[in-house]
């Protein structure tokens, strides 16, 4: 059971096994200029993408769709969507962007006036300072309270939906409120938007998404299979990220801030948390000069090959010297918090620029 409301830890070689999600790196060598999370492993798996990658390469038609529950504020880790997203846009891909303000009422008992603001302020405002261009003609924005096309493909998928599957799903209980499980069926209906005659009409659709939401996608697809005669749905394709390690273990998360940098933390108070996050050197300062670091341990050098070094051999040069032990934790954590320090502090100054046009968009 994968619940996308409450997952922790994660098991990603069990994932691949056991709910048929691919390797992607066995399809990585067919894209044309790959992006750096696609090459670094950071995206690990697929449905279906091996069905995208002509359309990318070829510049043909295709939609992207990932939504963004505004119930918390962004996180570091969730600058990986939004390098996606830009790459997608790139490559001509039409966005589809739902607030998922349903499902921060159902689910995390938000009111839709407070989901709306934080979607503003923390969310639009973010995604564009972080440089996708919210603007474009290709990209749409939508609050699912507020958009009638899709609620009414969700309450028309509700019709070959029942209880039962819902609850071998996410493991709904009779106690669980009948909004948080509706929920499932307007995400369904987020993905499947772009492919109804109002947006064009059925074109394939690529979901990058967390393996937390894995469920949302095998409903998804499931469900198209089921409405194909009546709206020709193509299943829908996915990619699924590693998430980014919090600073003390475990998954970073913006409900436990001790384990998060955020996107509007004080860059010095950042610069401070790195200092601070898990490493993967030795017990001894003797022993790790001799034995050398564990990279692939060590919150540190995620951050690094996920969001803070561009250059692959700048990166191989750290993750060497790491091994070697000529680059003791110490020195590699200043070097990480000054590089956070100065991007949070360049993220800064776009933000109140970026916050009026945001402020637009709803």
């Amino acid at each position: 059971m994968i619940d996308p409301w409450a997952s922790s830890s994660v098991d990603y070689e069990k994932l691949v096994n056991q709910f048929g999600i691919k390797k992607f790196s066995d399809i990585l060598e067919n894209i044309k200029n790959p992006l750096s999370l696609m090459t670094r492993g950071v995206i690990f798996g697929h449905r279906d993408f091996n069905k995208i990658i002509p359309l990318i390469n070829e510049g043909k038609d295709f939609a992207v769709v990932t939504g963004m529950m505004p119930s918390g504020k962004m996180h570091i880790g969730h600058k990986m969507v939004v390098d996606q997203l830009k790459w997608y846009l790139d490559k001509g891909a039409k966005l589809s962007l739902p607030i998922a303000d349903m499902e921060s009422y159902g689910a995390r008992g938000m009111g839709f006036n407070q989901a709306k603001d934080l979607a503003i302020t923390e969310y639009l405002s973010n995604y564009i300072a972080l440089g996708l261009d919210l603007t474009d003609k290709d990209v749409l924005i939508y609050l699912q309270s507020q958009h009638n096309p899709v609620k009414n493909l969700a309450f028309e998928l509700s019709k070959k939906t029942n209880f039962n599957e819902l609850k071998a799903i996410y493991g709904f209980t009779p106690s669980t409120s009948i909004s948080h499980v509706y929920v499932p069926l307007v995400q369904v209906a987020d993905i499947l938007l772009p492919q109804i005659e109002e947006y064009g009409g059925p074109k394939h659709v690529v979901v990058p998404v967390g393996v937390d939401q894995d469920p949302h996608i095998r409903l998804t697809r499931d469900l198209a299979d089921r409405f194909r005669s009546d709206f020709s749905f193509i299943p829908p394709a996915s990619t699924y990220h590693r998430f980014l390690t919090g600073l003390s273990g475990g998954k970073m998360s913006s409900s436990q801030p001790k384990t998060a940098i955020f996107l509007n933390d004080n860059p010095k108070e950042a610069e401070k948390k790195v200092s601070s996050a898990k490493t993967g050197g030795r017990e001894s300062l003797q022993e790790q000069k001799e034995l050398g670091g564990c990279p692939d341990k060590c919150v540190v050098y995620e951050m690094y090959v996920y969001h803070l070094i561009d250059d692959d051999e700048e990166l191989k040069k750290i993750n060497n010297q790491c091994r070697e032990g000529s680059l003791l934790c110490g020195e590699c954590k200043k070097i990480a918090g000054r590089m956070m320090k100065e991007f949070l502090e360049n993220l800064a100054e776009k933000r109140e620029e970026s916050l009026e046009i945001a402020k637009t968009l709803l």
